[in-house]
């Protein structure tokens, strides 16, 4: 390969957003980086041929303090700051978005709920055990018959004896099929929404695997299926009632996915730099064409815009001042720059780019569900609308 005088190029850090980060940021960066490099890439083509999860590295995940970065040390975290989080989300999605979106999912929708809305008893009995890897979790929001419009749920609980009774169906969850525990968001007798954890085992509650997926072939996918599952009354979270409980817990998994794009997207762009040196045609390499000049030149363009509005909302986050619209914002934004770039990437490789020599095309179909998950890109850019207007679209 020729070689890149300068670095800011090959690792896609053009404006030197890194000088922004503290020497421990770096070093977090820096570790998560290795180990995706070291112990991720060389196997997670082979996995997502196979669609299977890699299960065998979440203590390697866990002993990195992967797992609820945010969360206290009392309760097992790492007492890490929100720009931390953001760079541990995107090394891993620079691996695969499967594998970020289970971290995504133990930390922001499990992890997160627990800490913030649960009682002292269920933080000290979940939480410690959930950093160390020990038990995963899942998320019980989505339902067949309402994505987008999360209030229109039909999951209900009603109260009997020492227990609360759940009927109800989960759709699209990721880690499903594994997890050991389940924050399920279901309608009281008065029709509010609250958060109950459920855990393996219960009597009525199973969770079958979705198979035959196109994307995120690497993570595991599965339904929440819940036939009168009994569910002791210190399982409900205490600290929340309505909306606001798992919209706060997308808040916080919009803001790494917001990260973690970028991850895909840069590994996608290095991958077609470094390919647009080596193949020759018409006696040169391809990079000396103006026009794939012209698709790299974009891409990175496009990156260095995602990383700068990462930053800026890493900053909000740990102010505490971020705004649910701005993650939205950031959540669409480098959403859809990622999926251009591993789209224009793929072009540059051609043929080979629909390889699995090459983590374009895979990253491509990953992509595919970021955009629509955690609140589809139109759903973000009507929050937008409605920010900027005052008027709701939704209704």
């Amino acid at each position: 390969m020729q070689p890149v005088a300068d670095q800011r190029v090959v690792n896609a850090d053009y404006y030197q957003v890194s000088e922004f980060f503290t020497p421990e940021q770096r070093a977090i960066q820096q570790a998560v980086r290795q180990w995706v490099d070291t112990r991720l890439r060389p196997i997670i083509d082979d996995y997502a041929q196979r669609a299977e999860c890699p299960t065998h590295l979440i203590p390697e995940m866990a002993q990195l303090g992967i797992f609820g970065p945010f969360i206290p040390e009392e309760y097992g975290g790492a007492g890490l700051d929100y720009i931390s989080y953001g760079l541990i989300m995107q090394e891993l999605e620079a691996g695969d978005s499967g594998i970020r979106s289970m971290a995504s999912v133990q930390s922001s929708l499990v992890m997160y709920p627990i800490w913030k809305f649960g009682s002292e008893a269920q933080r000290r009995k979940y939480l410690p055990r959930l950093a160390r890897g020990e038990w995963m979790g899942c998320f019980g929001l989505t339902e067949p018959n309402h994505g987008s419009n999360p209030a229109g749920m039909e999951s209900y609980f009603y109260e009997e004896g020492d227990f609360y009774v759940v009927q109800g169906r989960k759709m699209w969850i990721s880690n499903a099929p594994f997890a050991d525990i389940a924050v399920v968001w279901a309608k009281d007798p008065e029709g509010k929404i609250r958060g109950l954890i459920l855990e393996r085992g219960m009597e009525g509650f199973s969770t079958p695997e979705i198979h035959r997926k196109w994307s995120l072939r690497a993570s595991a996918t599965g339904e929440l299926v819940m036939d009168r599952v009994k569910v002791p009354k210190e399982n409900l979270l205490p600290g929340v009632v309505g909306l606001k409980g798992p919209l706060s817990c997308l808040n916080s998994a919009r803001y790494g996915i917001a990260w973690g794009a970028i991850g895909a997207a840069i590994d996608c762009y290095r991958t077609a730099v470094q390919y647009s040196l080596q193949r020759v045609q018409f006696g040169k390499p391809i990079a000396s064409f103006q026009l794939i000049q012209a698709k790299l030149a974009e891409m990175l363009t496009e990156i260095t815009k995602a990383q700068l509005l990462a930053l800026r909302l890493g900053q909000l986050m740990n102010e505490g001042r971020a705004t649910p619209q701005q993650i939205s914002m950031a959540k669409r934004n480098n959403v859809a720059m990622a999926l251009e770039v591993a789209r224009t990437a793929r072009q540059i490789l051609g043929g080979m780019g629909i390889t699995g020599d090459y983590p374009i095309m895979r990253h491509m179909m990953n992509l595919e569900s970021v955009i629509t998950y955690e609140g589809t890109h139109e759903v973000h850019l009507l929050i937008t609308g409605q920010d900027i207007t005052g008027i709701s679209a939704f209704v």
